[in-house]
């Protein structure tokens, strides 16, 4: 290694000095303006039209009702999870400070994966004559509701003041 490359290689590994400036209450205001934040719930309507969309396509190109019913079961199996989420992250005991978000959010991760899997699990008990394909449909489709959201989410204000 080159006494050059091995200067920048040290140099890589020194931390940046760089000095910290809280926001003033106008800049945090103007910050949140400008970029908008995606609601939990916004998301969670989302997957509850998506889901109803998928159980209706499924119903009509199979023509059985089940396969309907499957698909828009596969669907709860995603939005009741996320509606308790959004419900866990949203809390007062989830926004005290960084520590209590940070937990939260795993604590409501683990919840909603484990009402997920026990509502997949539960789906032949509970739905006669399972359309597994057409739950899987529900489900995904569901899921995938995600990044529709954030790609229709609201649009950043331009300040035309600068």
């Amino acid at each position: 290694m080159s006494k050059i490359a091995l200067a920048h290689a040290v140099d890589a590994d020194e931390p940046e000095e760089r000095e910290f400036k809280p926001l003033t209450a106008e800049e945090a205001r103007a910050l949140r303006e400008s970029e908008p934040a995606l609601s939990p719930w916004r998301v969670v309507a989302w997957q509850l039209a998506t889901g109803s969309l998928t159980a209706l396509v499924a119903w009509g190109v199979s023509g059985q009702a089940v396969a309907g019913w499957s698909a828009m079961y596969g669907a709860v199996a995603v939005i009741i999870p996320a509606a308790l989420f959004a419900r866990g992250l949203m809390s007062q005991f989830s926004s005290l400070n960084a520590a209590t978000a940070s937990f939260g959010f795993f604590v409501w991760e683990a919840v909603k994966l484990a009402v997920s899997v026990a509502m997949i699990a539960a789906a032949p008990r509970l739905i006669e004559d399972l359309s597994w394909l057409a739950m899987m449909a529900g489900l995904f489709v569901t899921l995938k509701v995600y990044w529709l959201a954030l790609l229709v989410r609201p649009k950043r204000k331009t300040d035309l003041r600068a």
